[in-house]
């Protein structure tokens, strides 16, 4: 008897999930019509890696979204200062296939 028919038999009105969740990454809505060809930067800034996306030109609301998305599906720190995008660490081809993705055009600068 594993863990599963253990909890069946101690809550058997509950009703168990049996499908896992999927390993794709949800699809993320953006406005991309308006926004030019996003540059994405690599930079060291006090010794650490991190990563730039420069070159938004949308809704603010989108914007963060934008960052939140980025943030949660590479699981690292970041924010937003002077409308650029700041990733911690080196996640430019990450970041790129993601930004294309959802629709954008991404040009990778520097190194």
């Amino acid at each position: 008897m594993d863990l599963s028919d253990a909890l069946k038999n101690a809550f058997p009105e509950h009703v168990f999930e049996t499908e896992s969740p999927s390993e794709s990454s949800p699809k993320f809505e953006f406005s991309v019509h308006n926004t030019p060809i996003l540059e994405c930067i690599y930079e060291k800034r006090k010794g650490k890696p991190t990563t730039i996306i420069k070159g938004y030109q949308g809704a603010s609301a989108d914007f963060k979204k934008l960052t939140s998305a980025l943030k949660k599906k590479f699981n690292v720190g970041g924010g937003v200062h002077d409308e650029q995008i700041i990733i911690q660490g080196d996640f430019r081809a990450d970041i790129m296939g993601f930004l294309k993705e959802c629709g954008f055009s991404v040009k990778r600068v520097g190194g």
